[in-house]
C-alpha cells in the first residue's frame, strides 16, 4: 500500500508569481525526461521485478520518492501561476512583439515564449498537468520496464541524466530564490541517483545476475563473432580510430576491439518480390494490356482466408 505524508519532502515558496516559468516548469513534471517518466519507469520496474528482494525493494524506494518531486513541482507551479492572468503576460509581451516583427523574426515564437499556458487558466484552473513546456500530454511509452534489470538500470541512469540536465538549465532560468532553493534540491536528489544507478549496474553485474552484453543470457556461440567486437568506420575521416572503442580489450573483457577503416558491403544488392496484383503496386514489368479487374485469380481477401 501508498501512504501519504501531508507534508513535501522539501519546498521553497517561489517569492513572486511567473506563469511564463510555471510553463517551463511543466517539462520537469511531464517531459520524456520528467518526474512522472522516472516515477512510473522506477515503479513498473519493482513491481515486474522477479531478482532478489533487495532490487524490488530500492525500484519502489525510489518509485516513492519519485511520486513527491511531482508534488512538489505540482505545489510550486500552483504559486507562480497565482494572481498571474494571461492579460498580464500579454500585456508584458506587447514590446517584444513589435520588437519581433521590425526585426523579421517570427512574432509567434515570440508570443509562445512570453505567454502563459492557457491551458494552466482554461483546463487545469492554474494548477499542474501532466504534460511537458508545450502541452504535449504525458505518455507512457516513455518509461523502460523491460524485466532485464541491467538493460532497466542502464536507462534509469540515462533517464536521471537528462532529468538533472534539465533541472540545471531551469535553475539557470530563474532569479527567483525560492525556485531556485526548491530546484537545488532536486538537483541533489538527481546527483544522488545518478550515483545510485551506478552503483546498482555494478551491484548486480558483480554478483554475476547480468554481465554485458545484455541479455547475458544469450548464448554468444549464436552470434557472429566475428564481428561482436569491429568498429566500423563509416563516415569520412578517421578521427574515430583515436578512441577507447576502436582498440585494446573490449569492456565485458571477451574480445578485443578491431577498428575496420573502410568496411564494405557483406550481403547481396536486394531485390524485393513483386507485388501482388490485387495490391496494385508498381512492379518491375509493365501491368497487362486487359483493361478493369481481372477474374483470373480470386479476391485477395479470400486467398488470405
Amino acid at each position: 500500500m501508498f501512504y501519504h505524508n501531508k507534508r513535501l519532502q522539501y519546498y521553497t515558496r517561489p517569492e513572486r508569481p511567473d506563469a511564463v516559468y510555471a510553463m517551463k516548469i511543466q517539462e520537469l513534471i511531464g517531459g520524456t525526461f520528467g518526474e512522472m517518466t522516472v516515477m512510473m519507469q522506477y515503479l513498473f520496474q519493482g513491481w515486474n521485478c522477479r531478482g532478489p528482494a533487495k532490487y524490488r525493494d530500492m525500484l519502489l524506494d525510489i518509485g516513492t520518492e519519485e511520486i513527491g518531486h511531482i508534488e512538489m513541482l505540482a505545489t510550486m507551479i500552483a504559486h507562480l501561476l497565482d494572481k498571474a492572468p494571461a492579460i498580464v503576460q500579454e500585456e508584458g509581451a506587447s514590446d517584444a512583439i513589435v520588437g519581433a516583427v521590425m526585426g523579421g523574426s517570427n512574432p509567434r515564437d515570440v508570443i509562445m515564449n512570453a505567454a502563459m499556458n492557457p491551458q494552466h487558466a482554461i483546463v487545469s484552473g492554474l494548477g499542474a498537468t501532466a504534460a511537458d513546456s508545450v502541452g504535449y500530454p504525458w505518455n507512457g511509452r516513455f518509461i523502460v520496464a523491460s524485466g532485464n534489470l541491467l538493460a532497466d538500470f542502464r536507462s534509469n541512469l540515462h533517464a536521471e541524466s537528462q532529468g538533472r540536465l534539465q533541472a540545471v538549465r531551469l535553475y539557470e532560468m530563474s532569479d527567483d530564490p525560492g525556485v531556485r532553493d526548491t530546484l537545488s534540491f532536486m538537483i541533489a536528489r538527481d546527483t544522488m541517483h545518478q550515483n545510485q544507478w551506478l552503483a546498482a549496474i555494478e551491484d548486480l553485474e558483480q554478483s554475476g545476475l547480468e554481465t554485458t552484453p545484455v541479455p547475458s543470457s544469450f548464448p554468444l556461440e549464436l552470434e557472429k563473432r566475428e564481428f561482436a567486437y569491429q568498429f566500423w568506420n563509416n563516415s569520412e575521416g578517421n578521427q574515430s580510430e583515436q578512441g577507447r572503442w576502436a582498440k585494446g580489450p573490449s569492456m565485458d573483457g571477451k574480445g578485443e576491439f578491431e577498428y575496420v577503416a573502410n568496411p564494405q558491403p557483406l550481403g547481396p544488392e536486394p531485390h524485393p518480390p513483386q507485388p501482388d496484383p490485387k495490391l496494385h503496386g508498381t512492379g518491375e514489368v509493365p501491368h497487362s494490356s486487359q483493361q478493369g479487374n481481372s477474374h483470373s485469380a480470386p479476391p485477395l481477401v479470400e486467398r488470405i482466408i
